[in-house]
């Protein structure tokens, strides 16, 4: 089964010689090191680069134990550089090398060698690495599938992959296995045996329950908008736990730099400011956030969301939580203030597209309701309504785009 990740390896091509380390971060199993060592590799071989001028080395093979001292990466390395034609260095699991920063910050010191990592567990999984090397560093980050990827692993149409996709995610291993119990054994033991783990070694965590307990109220919550003061308040009200916000939040911030979440932030679309109080989490693979939940919750409108807030973040944009203020006058005839929400505010440079997510759209009441917040955004960006439903894609009057679910997850391009 070879599943090309066209992306991302444009992005490798994109990035050859251009005097920085290229860095593959990414949630664990999500494919960097076959993305490196087989993608990119095919890729060097086929546009001419001779076998002998790619020094390839996956760090957490038994054989290369060894290069695990950093001196002695670098030497090796250095010791296959035998004419001064260009090589490309390819380190997989760098982190197993202590003071591999140095060893980085030494190749880039030699004019005739392209280098490439991939590094998972403890301090690679987090944004660390990108703020170690910043100026020197060229970013590539990875995500799970997306369902594109995962329809061309599974050799099926959308329709068919999507019940699939939707519950166990995208980790491409998940495609190997045959049965449903296999599948969500494998990512509920990838939880609690390394992503878990990795978190609670690195940030020294004493409070394992409490770590886990706040993965599953955040993967119970999402696209509900929260805070660590209101996460304090479930654990003090459900668990009869005592956790403080400072650390609750402090917990987050691990879990978001291990790339297990992403955090959206609200953004007052008129007064053009964010909005500190509330944001919304996401997981980075929806079938992992399945699995902690025991495949229950299972609510495909939460979930559509989740995946297509993905699929942008995978396309490169920042995505924020729109809100926009509605007044009414009530019963009694004061005026009340309401916040409207809009799913997502899509930044791509200085162009912006407002977005909502709906399963369906069964009536004219409920096309109204999705707009409602859509129509008080007076600026000329796009609007758009994501339905689960296969439709054209049409323009009503007031500009609003409505497009199906499949459409707009397979053609980057569309609207």
């Amino acid at each position: 089964m070879i599943i090309r990740r066209d992306f991302y390896l444009q992005q490798l091509i994109d990035g050859k010689q251009n005097g920085l380390v290229k860095i593959v971060t990414g949630v664990r199993r999500c494919g960097k090191s076959y993305l490196l060592f087989r993608l990119f590799y095919r890729h060097l071989i086929a546009s001419g680069v001779s076998d002998d001028h790619i020094v390839k080395i996956a760090l957490d093979d038994i054989e290369s134990k060894p290069l695990r001292n950093a001196l002695e990466l670098y030497r090796h390395i250095k010791s296959k550089l035998t004419d001064g034609e260009l090589f490309y260095v390819l380190l997989d699991e760098v982190q197993l090398v202590e003071g591999f920063e140095e060893v980085l910050n030494s190749l880039l010191r030699i004019e005739n060698v392209d280098v490439y990592v991939t590094g998972s567990n403890s301090r690679f999984l987090s944004t660390d690495i990108i703020t170690e090397f910043r100026g020197r560093g060229d970013e590539i980050r990875m995500f799970p599938l997306s369902l594109s990827e995962y329809c061309e692993g599974a050799g099926k149409s959308p329709h068919e992959a999507w019940k699939d996709y939707y519950t166990y995610g995208g980790l491409p291993h998940i495609l190997t296995l045959t049965t449903d119990k296999k599948k969500t054994d494998y990512l509920t033991n990838l939880f609690e045996s390394v992503y878990l783990v990795d978190v609670l070694e690195r940030h020294r965590i004493k409070n394992e329950s409490e770590m886990e307990e706040l993965v599953r109220i955040v993967a119970s919550g999402i696209g509900a908008p929260t805070n660590p003061t209101k996460l304090s308040n479930t654990f003090k009200s459900v668990k009869q736990v005592k956790v403080s916000p400072a650390t609750i939040d402090r917990y987050l911030s691990f879990l978001q730099d291990a790339f297990m979440i992403e955090k959206s932030e609200r953004y007052d679309i008129k007064g053009k400011k964010y909005i500190s109080s509330l944001s919304k989490y996401y997981f980075t693979d929806i079938g992992l956030r399945n699995a902690l939940l025991g495949m229950r919750q299972l609510e495909e409108s939460h979930i559509m969301e989740n995946i297509i807030y993905n699929e942008l973040r995978r396309r490169g944009y920042k995505v924020d939580v729109g809100i926009v203020d509605r007044r009414s006058v009530d019963s009694s005839g004061k005026w009340r203030r309401h916040q409207l929400e809009v799913d997502f505010v899509v930044n791509v440079g200085n162009t912006k597209y407002y977005i909502q997510s709906a399963l369906a759209l069964p009536d004219e009441e409920k096309r109204q309701q999705e707009m409602a917040s859509l129509m008080r955004i007076s600026d000329s960006f796009k609007k758009i309504i994501v339905v689960k439903d296969d439709i054209m894609p049409w323009t009503d009057d007031n500009g609003i785009i409505t497009v199906g679910l499949f459409d707009f997850l397979l053609k980057p391009d569309l609207p």
